[in-house]
């Protein structure tokens, strides 16, 4: 006796693979959002760990003896050589004061009041 299910048997059988399916793939993005507010976690507590950033730097030279040139700690120059290092607003001062240029773009001599 070989019966086939009735079309309510087939309905009812499609209805709890789609809900399983439906189970399964609401349990992957619950964990896609559980990483990704981790990620937002540690993100933001790395920014918040972070020191801040130097209000004046020294560029050096690719001997790193020689003194290049003195930025402000938000200049794009400066970040964009890679040879700067933290200064003291007392340090940018003696090393303009030694002839040592100011940033064309960032203006260190103005920003610490040797320029108006």
């Amino acid at each position: 006796m070989n019966e086939e299910p009735s079309r309510l048997q087939l309905l009812r059988f499609a209805r709890r693979v789609v809900v399983q399916q439906a189970t399964a793939a609401l349990a992957q993005i619950d964990g896609w959002i559980a990483m990704e507010e981790r990620s937002e976690v540690e993100r933001r507590q790395g920014e918040e760990m972070r020191p801040p950033p130097p209000e004046w730097l020294i560029q050096h030279g690719l001997n790193r003896t020689n003194i290049d040139a003195v930025h402000t700690g938000e200049c794009w120059a400066a970040a964009k050589s890679g040879r700067c290092r933290p200064a003291t607003r007392q340090q940018a001062l003696e090393a303009l004061r030694q002839q040592v240029p100011a940033c064309v773009h960032c203006r260190p001599d103005t920003a610490l009041g040797l320029l108006d």
